[in-house]
């Protein structure tokens, strides 16, 4: 599916489960949750912290949930993400088209 596709199938669920959108404020103060979560996986997965009994460590729903929350901020402000993805590539390309590849601590390992 397109971001698109998926902008609308999550408007779609708010307006049928939903009943309407947190406000924006609510929905910022949910994405640093969910962002808190990425990072507790991330830290117990793949960093030193241990898991605790029952630990739920499934980093792609944590991350779904990062795209959920993020797909909801933009619907209720209008921003169109697959424009906004497209511009955003067009500008890390033409600010860093050379930068990453002449980075000698990316090349060293």
């Amino acid at each position: 599916m397109t971001i698109q596709e998926a902008q609308e199938r999550v408007d779609a669920w708010i307006k049928q489960y939903g009943v309407r959108y947190f406000s924006e404020l609510t929905n910022m103060a949910v994405l640093t949750e969910e962002v808190g979560e990425v990072a507790r996986v991330i830290a117990r997965r793949y960093g030193d912290q241990s898991s605790k009994p029952g630990d739920d460590l499934d980093l792609a729903d944590e991350l779904a949930d990062v795209l959920w929350v993020v797909m909801c901020l933009a619907n209720q402000t209008g921003i169109d993400l697959d424009a906004a993805l497209e511009r955003n590539f067009a500008k890390k390309t033409t600010r860093d088209k050379d930068r990453h590849i002449h980075n000698s601590k990316l090349t060293n390992h």
